[in-house]
């Protein structure tokens, strides 16, 4: 069994407890208790969360064996440093645990216990830059969904907790149960740790239901053509109504909206390496591997081939970590 232990703090973000039903929903799917779920303070009972909704916790000692510990931040990290006291405790669980997890700005509470030195993390954007300032010794690439450094997984916003939540379930008990629990979850799709945190349908934000529907029409057959014409009938507009509205709410011509999804998906599946490039190519709609790295280097200024390395280069790092796992566990 898996012992998951939330550590809690006065006004920690009260979604971080949310991810706690990827877990609930990992032994619903698994049919067996697979994970257990307890929250810990350092005095133990009541702690109040940001929004004052208050949580029944059990006090945090160094008899508590865990598997995983879930650490969670508060809205602004910036202003109010963890206690000296939870710093000591954090540290010290942390050796005795196979994994320890920075929740959003939890990023920062794993740094001041001085876990993140020589290691890859992520965090909420908005508090990157800090980040980076105060760990001259820790990689911190803002632009990711969440990031596993051997034991340390850290996660950006809290949305993203729940897909690192979900790998830690598929690290656990293998991608098909993770799926499992994503679609029960009702979840849009499993996000990868390597993705960027900002979303192109998100970044262009449109205001009508018309225009989104007409975006994740697009989404859903970047293999095709897709001309105006289609994709104003998509939001039952005329063409020149289409484009007209299209533009005034996303801030772009629809060709180059459609070019920024999909190169956003080529990248994705890119980054999950399965299929080479002419596939790629193909399945994202673009006339061939050269124009996708014409729209590749023009989105993102680098080719598809030195993204595929990085994410081959991050993907050995995992693995070599999974075979020091392993021999530990062994």
């Amino acid at each position: 069994m898996h012992r998951m232990a939330y550590f809690l703090t006065h006004g920690f973000q009260v979604m971080a407890i949310g991810t706690q039903t990827v877990f609930e929903m990992a032994n619903i799917v698994a049919r067996e208790k697979v994970y257990e779920i307890t929250n810990y303070s350092l005095a133990g009972g009541e702690v109040r969360s940001s929004v004052g909704v208050s949580v029944t916790t059990e006090k945090a000692s160094p008899q508590v064996i865990a598997d995983t510990w879930m650490i969670s931040g508060i809205v602004n990290p910036l202003v109010h440093p963890t206690p000296a006291a939870e710093l000591a405790f954090i540290s010290q669980a942390s050796m005795r645990a196979r994994r320890t997890v920075g929740l959003c700005t939890g990023t920062f509470v794993l740094a001041e216990a001085g876990l993140l030195e020589g290691r890859r993390v992520t965090t909420h954007w908005a508090y990157a830059d800090e980040l980076r300032k105060r760990c001259q010794g820790t990689q911190v690439e803002a632009d990711r969904i969440f990031i596993v450094d051997g034991p340390i997984w850290t996660s950006a916003g809290l949305t993203a907790a729940m897909d690192l939540a979900l790998g830690l379930v598929d690290k656990d008990l293998g991608p098909e149960l993770a799926s499992s629990v994503a679609h029960v979850l009702v979840m849009h799709h499993r996000r990868t740790g390597g993705q960027s945190q900002h979303s192109e349908l998100l970044k262009m934000a449109p205001k009508s239901d018309r225009i989104q529907t007409a975006l994740e029409y697009a989404r859903k057959n970047l293999g095709k053509a897709l001309s105006v014409d289609d994709l104003a009938d998509a939001a039952h507009l005329s063409p020149r109504q289409f484009s007209r509205v299209f533009q005034a709410e996303t801030g772009h011509s629809p060709a180059k909206a459609i070019e920024r999804l999909r190169i956003e998906e080529a990248r994705n599946m890119i980054e999950r390496g399965r299929h080479s490039l002419e596939v790629i190519a193909r399945e994202t709609g673009f006339r061939d591997r050269k124009h996708l790295r014409e729209a590749f280097v023009r989105g993102y200024g680098v080719t598809p081939l030195s993204l595929r390395r990085g994410a081959r280069m991050a993907g050995d790092r995992d693995a070599a970590d999974d075979e020091i796992e392993t021999e530990f566990a062994s």
